[in-house]
C-alpha cells in the first residue's frame, strides 16, 4: 500500500497561515534590509528545558520481555536560552532556574556585551519577551537592541531563516 512508519511533525492548530506567508515574504525581507542600512545583527532567539526524568523513544526487546533502562531517582532540570545568527554566531546561557523576565534579561545583556553594532534580536510570543522589564531593558540600550516578534505558533520560522 505504500505506507511506511514515520515520525509526525506537529503544527499547532492556531497557526495563522496568512501571518506567516506575510512573516516570511514581507516581514523577513524588511528586518534584513533594515539590518543592512544599520550594519546590524540578526540573531533567532528560543528557550528550551530538559529534564533528567524525561524518557522518549523506544528500545529493543524480545517480545514479551518489557525492557528496564535504570536511571536515577534524583530529579533536576537545566533550561537554556540561546540565539543564533544566520551567520552562525551562537550566543547561550544555561540556568537551573526557571526562564523569567529577570534570567530573560539577563540573557540580553550577555548578548549584546561589547557590540559595536545594533543587534536585531527575532523572538516568539512569549510572554517574558513581552514583559515590562524586557521591554524596559530593549529601551535603556538606545537602539542596540532591537526584539522583532514572529507570528504566534510558529516556531518553525526560526528554523527555514537560518
Amino acid at each position: 500500500m505504500g505506507l511506511s512508519v514515520q515520525k509526525p511533525k506537529y503544527q499547532a492548530f492556531q497557526q495563522d497561515e496568512v501571518a506567516v506567508k506575510k512573516w516570511r515574504e514581507q516581514d523577513y525581507s524588511k528586518i534584513v534590509k533594515q539590518a543592512k542600512k544599520l550594519g546590524a545583527d540578526i540573531y533567532f532567539q528560543d528557550e528550551a528545558g530538559i529534564r533528567s526524568d524525561y524518557h522518549s523513544g523506544t528500545t529493543w526487546a524480545k517480545t514479551g520481555k518489557t525492557p528496564v533502562v535504570k536511571t536515577t531517582g534524583a530529579r533536576f532540570s537545566l533550561n537554556m536560552i540561546s540565539a543564533i545568527s544566520p551567520r552562525g554566531h551562537l550566543s547561550f546561557m544555561c540556568v537551573e532556574a526557571k526562564v523569567n523576565s529577570k534570567v530573560f534579561v539577563e540573557f540580553l545583556k550577555r548578548l549584546i556585551y561589547k557590540a559595536d553594532r545594533p543587534t536585531f534580536l527575532i523572538v516568539d510570543g512569549h510572554p517574558i519577551h513581552k514583559s515590562g522589564m524586557a521591554k524596559n531593558f530593549v529601551e535603556s540600550t538606545n537602539g542596540m537592541l532591537t526584539l522583532f516578534f514572529l507570528p504566534p505558533y510558529s516556531p518553525q520560522l526560526i528554523q527555514t531563516n537560518l
